[in-house]
Order: structure tokens, then C-alpha cells, then sequence
């Protein structure tokens, strides 16, 4: 049986996408790896919906995060920022250690950051950044974008958004959003290893960064520009080469497939994936009205082990779920549908789901769920 892995990331590696991966090892100062550094960065920068450059790190998603607060950012400045779970927090960590004096406005785990509410926080304090996070995976939250955007008006505060989750699964558009700083990785939507992540600056955070005043050297993202605006483009220092050869296969099938497609399929597996959970008995974390396209977050049964849960869904099923975290650990389950996911891999998950509870005593017609996810994706109830 093959394992089915539904996470909030890494996500599936599709088997192009794999074999790119597997390409014999170059030297990155070479043609041929410029051509795929800017094949891969010109590929993202759709995504992102910008003309601004796209920066490559070798790094996770929290790599990013960290890069997008020390290139804008100095000790002591006022940032306000917005959390809806234990990525927002972390954001929100990340600009404390480096000495900023951080407001936290942490709103109840389920729901999302009201647009209302970030417009009368900005008229308290003179923010130089608000930190936000699209799409909260502890949570299944997505947060409207672009509502927030509006709400930050002619503030002069930066908008830093953490898209690690979100871009390439979700419309994003940071240029006519007039965000200042997005983040992502490749390990997500992007259907790649672990190992790069991607930042865009607006002109007016590339003017945040001639202020700056956080100590930053591997970070600093001026280097970085440099480096690739050379007539032989290259990064300052070593890039993860095999995940570029990945994201160019992969940027490669998310064209073929087209944008639209891709965010609509992101949507219904969504749709279908509350439905089925819901079907069960069970009921998702977040409020319908922020419910993320990318991961579902579930309560756990009354009486059920969220450990032997997951244990038996991967021992039993092949399926693999994660658990909860932060203050949600041990209390709920999340489902990740972001990536290269299919409707068939929800149905899948959803019969295993429906047997496992059933086997653990829960009173459920195990089928629930699959007929119901079916119903959304408009076809027959049919899994292996």
C-alpha cells in the first residue's frame, strides 16, 4: 500500500517532479544553473503576481520569515502583530528576538484576523510593520488577504506576510494587494523538498531596507539582488541545487495544469474535505467564514486519542495526517490538501477516516464521509 501523506508540508513530491530531482549535480556557478535559477524565479514571480524580484534562500519557511523582519526592520521599532495561531505567533517571535517592540493581537484559534480589527489597531500606536500570517496551518484559518489590505489603507505601516502555506494554491497578487513583503517555500503548494524559500520586496520595503538596522549578513537581501542581477545570475552563497531542478519541474506542471485550475481544485478539495469530516460527526476548527483552502484542522471525538487516531489512519491506511499544536496539541488532527492532491486522495483519507473512528467505537456510518466529499466533487463515491 502506498503511503498517502496529507500534511500541512512537506506535501506530496510528484514522481517528475522527484526524477528532476534525482538530475546529477552541477555547479551552481555554471550557464546551465543560471538558466534554471531564473527559469524557477521567473516561474514564482507568477505566482506571487509581482514584477518585483523574487529572492531564493536555502532555507525552510521560518528561514523567510526571519529574512522579511531583519531586511525592513530595527531594533526598538513598534510592529503590530496579528495572530491567529501558532504561526503567528512565531512571526511574531522571530521580530521579538531581534529587539522590536512587538504588539500581539491574537484572536480565539478558529477564527480569522477581522479586517475591523487591524483598522483600529493601526490608529493606537505609529506601527512601522504589521506582521500577518495568509494562511494558518495550526488553525485550518485563512485569513481575506485582500480585506486586510484595504484595511491597512494609506497607513504607512509595511504589510509582511507570511504565504508559506498559501501561495501557489491560493490567489495571492501581492503587487495590486500592495503588499510590501511576502514569503513562501518550497516544501507547500509548490510540491518540492524541503530547502528553498522565496521572498519579494515592494519598492517601498527596499526603501525600509536602506534604514534597517537589524543585524543581518546571510539574510540581507541586497546581497542577494546583487547576486542575481549579475550578467551570469547566481545566488551569494550555495543554493539548494536538486530543489531547483524540482521547482522548475514542478513550476512546469503547475503551467500545464493553468493557474485557474489549480486554484479552483485547491477550493473544492477544501469544500469536499469539510463536508466529509462533517459528515462524520466531526466538526472542523476554524469558522466556516476563514476556513483555509490548503489544510482542514479537526476536532477530535469526545474520548478519542488524537495519537492513536493518527497511529492507526498511518498503520492501518496508509494515510498520514498530522496532529494538533501549540495549545491545540493532543486536541485535534489536520488534514492537508495543498499541492499536487487530488480528489482522489481526500476520498481516500476520508474511508480511512470513517473506518478508523468506527473501529475506535465512535457511533458513525463509516461511508459518511466519502459520500458526502463525492457530493462536492460531483462523482460516485469510489475508492480503492
Amino acid at each position: 500500500m502506498d503511503e498517502l501523506l496529507l500534511i500541512p508540508g512537506p506535501t506530496p513530491v510528484p514522481a517528475p517532479v522527484r526524477e528532476a530531482g534525482a538530475r546529477p549535480m552541477t555547479n551552481h556557478r555554471s550557464e546551465a544553473f543560471a538558466r534554471v535559477l531564473r527559469n524557477v524565479l521567473d516561474g514564482v514571480a507568477v505566482l506571487y503576481g509581482t514584477r518585483q524580484a523574487v529572492l531564493p534562500y536555502a532555507c525552510s519557511g521560518t528561514g523567510v520569515l526571519e529574512a522579511a523582519v531583519v531586511n525592513t526592520l530595527s531594533p526598538g521599532d513598534e510592529i503590530l502583530a496579528l495572530s491567529c495561531g501558532a504561526f503567528g505567533n512565531r512571526f511574531a517571535r522571530i521580530a521579538q528576538a531581534y529587539g522590536a517592540e512587538v504588539t500581539r493581537v491574537e484572536v480565539e484559534w478558529g477564527q480569522g484576523i477581522p479586517p475591523e480589527r487591524l483598522e483600529a489597531e493601526l490608529r493606537q500606536k505609529p506601527y512601522r510593520a504589521v506582521l500577518l500570517t495568509h494562511n494558518e496551518t495550526s488553525t485550518g484559518v485563512q485569513n481575506d488577504l485582500q480585506a486586510l489590505a484595504q484595511a491597512r489603507g494609506d497607513h504607512p505601516a509595511l504589510l509582511l506576510v507570511d504565504a508559506v502555506s498559501s501561495l501557489g494554491a491560493v490567489p495571492v497578487e501581492m503587487d495590486s494587494l500592495g503588499l510590501d513583503v511576502v514569503v513562501t517555500a518550497s516544501q507547500k503548494a509548490l510540491g518540492c523538498p524541503p530547502g528553498v524559500g522565496f521572498l519579494s520586496a515592494s519598492p517601498r520595503a527596499w526603501e525600509a531596507y536602506q534604514k534597517a538596522r537589524m543585524p543581518r549578513y546571510y539574510w540581507d537581501m541586497g546581497l542577494l539582488a546583487e547576486a542575481l542581477r549579475a550578467p551570469l545570475a547566481q545566488t551569494p552563497f550555495t543554493p539548494a541545487v536538486s530543489v531547483f531542478f524540482s521547482l522548475e519541474e514542478s513550476l512546469r506542471l503547475l503551467q500545464q495544469e493553468g493557474l485557474s485550475a489549480v486554484y479552483e481544485r485547491h477550493r473544492r478539495l477544501s469544500q469536499a474535505t469539510r463536508a466529509g469530516v462533517e459528515a462524520l460527526g466531526l466538526r472542523p476548527v476554524a469558522d466556516p467564514r476563514w476556513a483555509s483552502w490548503t489544510v482542514t484542522a479537526v476536532w477530535a471525538p469526545e474520548g478519542v486519542s488524537v495519537g492513536a487516531l493518527v497511529g492507526r489512519l498511518r498503520a492501518e491506511h496508509g494515510v498520514v495526517v498530522a496532529g494538533g499544536q501549540g495549545k491545540l496539541e493532543g486536541r485535534v488532527f489536520r488534514i492537508g490538501h495543498l499541492g499536487y492532491v487530488y480528489p482522489e486522495d481526500v476520498l481516500r483519507c476520508l474511508e480511512a477516516l470513517g473506518a478508523v473512528l468506527a473501529d475506535l467505537g465512535v457511533r458513525v456510518d463509516p461511508r459518511a464521509g466519502v459520500e458526502a466529499a463525492a457530493r462536492v466533487f460531483g462523482a460516485r463515491a469510489v475508492t480503492a
